[in-house]
């Protein structure tokens, strides 16, 4: 007789990609609670350090946020002095989002603790895995883009 185990499909990827998402945020959201901001916040803070300059509703799609979220989110970093709004140049009707240097400090501040989160997701895989890791997960995300 087989083992019950043993006869049960694996779980399918994207429960997988799920279980990983959700340990990651509640890992990053203990990491930056001393900060005063969530793992979201800080997600949209490190997408401003890669594309400053952004419109909330580019802002909210780079940070896998809705739109309506993004300005509760923007208000809040506004607030604490994270990231200020301005108008566009190019359109003067939209306002762009830009780091602070107060928000660019909290990302230094928290890059170590940050990276070493990183590393331990990935401790058990080679240089060569974690690349290969990486590239899978860009090319699923195109695939699905």
């Amino acid at each position: 007789m087989l083992d019950a185990q043993a006869t049960k499909a694996p779980p399918s990827l994207l429960y997988m990609v799920k279980q990983v998402e959700l340990v990651v945020r509640s890992h990053l959201d203990e990491l930056v609670r001393p900060s005063g901001i969530t793992a979201l916040q800080y997600t949209a803070l490190t997408v401003l350090e890669r594309h400053d300059g952004l419109s909330a509703a580019q802002l909210a799609r780079d940070s896998f946020v809705t739109a309506q979220s993004i300005a509760d989110l923007v208000r809040s970093l506004e607030t604490r002095g994270l990231v200020r709004r301005e108008r566009n140049p190019r359109n003067r009707r939209e306002l762009l989002i830009l780091l602070t240097d107060a928000g660019r400090e909290l990302l230094t501040r928290h890059e170590g603790p940050i990276r070493e989160l990183e590393a331990r997701m990935v401790r058990d895989l080679t240089a060569h895995q974690t690349e290969q890791f990486r590239q899978a997960l860009s090319r699923a995300w195109h695939a699905l883009s």
